[in-house]
């Protein structure tokens, strides 16, 4: 244990109601509660159509399939992400397409994914990294010009705008995460957003074994093959009372980043990432760039803060190198150069300004 830990969960007495709420009716399995959920998570990002799901990953494969993406397709994805990202491309059966990322957001580089566009590409997996935005218009604009979907890994981003929008209005289909590392948790969940009213029955047909859609949610009839991505009325009570406070959790996560950045204003050897233009930081995951990462992680975690990478770099992983469905389009420098000095810092709902001091002293002692 960790006397400064990276996030700790926001546990309170009114969430414990619910959950035992939940478990006191007997009905525990996906029902009222997770659909209240799925409405709290609509009515807060502002779209027309969220679907909870068992996991961000199962939600990603999801959005796949109902875009009829497999086997002979191309999806094009940036280096710099969890695994998962590319992993669905390949569940599916397509090809992922790996490109590399800007140094400074961390975020895919769009000139990097034009030039892998080819006539089997179907669709691009971008993702709004640790809570930043992506730059949606140039997004939109390459979409027009070469015609694939764009299905936003969303995982680390609520809360998070651009233009004043929300993070799940702008991509075709996004899919968020609720694991624990994110302010609002389920424990382990997701939730799939999109406008379209076709592909969310389908997806929540397919979430359902492929039964028909119906007002109840109960089966009439089973109109394709799918699978049991739901999530439970358990999980969702948990996500529903954090829902409750995202406001205040959000807001509180702003002002914790402020903090943040006033305290190493001026300090030397510690860069932190830029944002795009016009957008809203969530700040699930506050980093910074350091020299010397992995040495400066350790010490950190010799005085009891438990700092972290901020994440992977595909290029260098086993699953990905001689895999006939992967291909990567450049040297990946980039991304190499984010997953070797990335660094996340501790933040969580409640941290004092004594703790904020105590990492950034750490932090700059390491760094030397």
């Amino acid at each position: 244990m960790y006397a400064i830990p990276l996030i700790k969960p926001y546990v309170t007495d009114k969430l414990r109601q619910r959950v035992l709420d939940v478990l006191d009716s007997g009905y525990l399995t996906e029902g009222s509660v997770t659909q209240e959920f799925e409405t709290a998570i609509r009515d807060f990002i502002g779209c027309r159509h969220a679907l909870a799901v068992t996991s961000c990953t199962a939600g990603l494969e999801v959005g796949l399939r109902c875009l009829g993406i497999g086997p002979g397709d191309e999806v094009i994805v940036p280096d710099y992400t969890y695994p998962a990202t590319a992993c669905v491309v390949n569940i599916v059966g397509a090809t992922a397409v790996v490109v590399d990322v800007d140094p400074r957001t961390m975020l895919i580089d769009c000139d990097a994914l034009e030039r892998a566009v080819t006539p089997r590409t179907r669709a691009v997996i971008p993702v709004s990294l640790f809570g930043s935005p992506l730059d949606y218009g140039r997004l939109d604009a390459l979409k027009a010009k070469h015609g694939f979907f764009i299905l936003e890994d969303a995982a680390c981003s609520l809360g998070a705008s651009q233009g004043g929008a929300m993070v799940g209005t702008h991509a075709d289909i996004s899919v968020f995460s609720f694991h624990p590392r994110k302010f609002v948790t389920t424990g382990e969940g997701g939730v799939i957003t999109t406008d379209n009213a076709e592909w969310a029955d389908w997806m929540l047909s397919y979430k359902h074994f492929g039964m028909g859609v119906s007002e109840s949610r109960l089966a009439t009839s089973f109109d394709r093959i799918g699978a049991n991505y739901k999530l439970s009325n358990v999980l969702a009570a948990i996500g529903l009372a954090q829902m409750e406070d995202v406001d205040e959790l959000l807001a509180e996560r702003r002002v914790l980043a402020a903090r943040y950045k006033d305290l190493l204003a001026a300090r030397p050897g510690i860069d932190l990432p830029e944002a795009v233009a016009g957008g809203e930081h969530s700040w699930q995951t506050f980093c910074v760039f350091v020299k010397n990462r992995d040495a400066v992680m350790a010490a950190m975690r010799e005085k009891g803060i438990e700092a972290q990478i901020g994440t992977y770099s595909l290029h260098m992983h086993k699953a990905f190198n001689d895999n006939p469905l992967v291909r990567f389009g450049g040297d990946m420098a980039n991304s190499a150069f984010a997953f070797r000095h990335a660094l996340a810092l501790p933040m969580f709902h409640g941290m004092t300004e004594e703790e904020h001091i105590q990492v950034v002293d750490a932090l700059a002692a390491a760094v030397g």
